[in-house]
């Protein structure tokens, strides 16, 4: 590949992430609205058309009628109120179409123009079929909601969110080596532990969200008076907490933040006066924010705008992280630096 081609399918992957961040924000106002679960049937091709006609939108909510959502918890909308939950899960899952055809429409024509080299073009293709797997993904989670209990398995819910995050964080990989291949034997601890963190905590987030736990211990940085609070481990046997009880998934997603708090600061120092600063600066900052929408999202319980904007800004905060793992895998600081650095 020629240093254009580089720079070409680089900002194709850039662009194909804006879609993926797009997406997990569109997700968490679908969650945070309970759109999730209006739109009952999976239709790939068919469902990529709205309702065009009174008949079609009361078909549509003949069907939901008969969901456990619509008898124990909107059983009195009508049918525009049902309209505002369609909306939101119909634009999720248009989304998801419109990602696939960013996708696959560029992949084909980088390809058939051999502007690829084989082995990216395996990973385009695993890329793609993750792709796939999302969506069938989605439906998996939305059916566990069409039951007996009108709620997503929070379990389902978190799969959902980190192949998501894997998606992403896939393309913005694979788009930071086009621009500036890394030396893998050169990749710092520090920023790859904080990478992996990030990324755990996003998927203890998705827990939180799932169990709704974001609407109890609404103190900080006390759990209502406690560090730990004492029902945290109060089912049997110990394990069980960390999956159904709400004050150990929340305590569980505060300690990540906690540990952040100490390594995210130490990673910035430790690139400040290397190849990696700029990145290091974004990690700090966007850290310092994501951190501030976390604290406002829990104190206030969960307002749609800020639990939106925490969600986004996950996925943003884990930008930062691969940008500084990677940044710091492709710098060769002075020993000066380094020193300095260690100070």
């Amino acid at each position: 590949m020629t240093g254009e081609e580089r720079k070409s399918v680089a900002a194709w992957l850039f662009v194909c992430a804006a879609f993926t961040f797009a997406m997990v924000v569109v997700g968490g106002v679908t969650r945070l609205t309970e759109s999730g679960l209006s739109i009952v049937e999976w239709q790939p091709l068919l469902g990529a058309l709205p309702p065009l006609s009174q008949a079609d939108w009361e078909t549509l909510f003949a069907k939901y009628r008969e969901t456990p959502q619509f008898k124990q918890v909107f059983s009195d909308i009508g049918l525009e109120g049902f309209k505002s939950l369609f909306w939101w899960e119909y634009l999720h899952r248009l989304l998801g179409r419109v990602i696939g055809l960013v996708f696959l429409i560029p992949f084909l024509f980088f390809y058939f123009k051999n502007k690829l080299s084989k082995p990216l073009v395996w990973k385009l293709t695993g890329l793609f079929m993750l792709g796939g797997l999302q969506g069938a993904l989605g439906w998996y989670m939305v059916t566990s909601g069409l039951v007996d209990d009108p709620r997503v398995s929070h379990f389902r819910l978190t799969a959902h969110l980190g192949l998501a995050l894997l998606i992403f964080a896939t393309e913005f990989w694979l788009a930071l080596e086009l621009l500036n291949p890394s030396n893998i034997k050169k990749l710092a601890l520090l920023p790859l532990t904080v990478l992996a963190l990030v990324f755990l905590m996003a998927l203890s987030g998705g827990m939180v969200a799932g169990l709704r736990a974001g609407h109890a211990y609404n103190t900080f940085p006390l759990m209502n008076g406690h560090l730990v609070p004492p029902e945290t481990f109060m089912l049997e046997p110990w394990w069980r907490n960390f999956f159904w009880n709400v004050a150990a998934v929340q305590l569980v997603h505060r300690a990540f933040f906690w540990l952040l708090l100490v390594l995210v600061p130490l990673a910035w120092w430790q690139a400040r006066r290397s190849d990696a600063a700029i990145a290091a600066h974004h990690l700090l900052v966007l850290f310092l924010l994501q951190a501030t929408l976390g604290i406002a999202t829990l104190l206030l319980a969960v307002p749609l705008p800020l639990g939106a904007a925490h969600q986004g800004g996950a996925v943003l905060l884990l930008a930062a992280a691969l940008w500084t793992a990677h940044a710091s895998s492709t710098s060769t600081p002075s020993a000066t630096n380094v020193a300095a650095a260690m100070r």
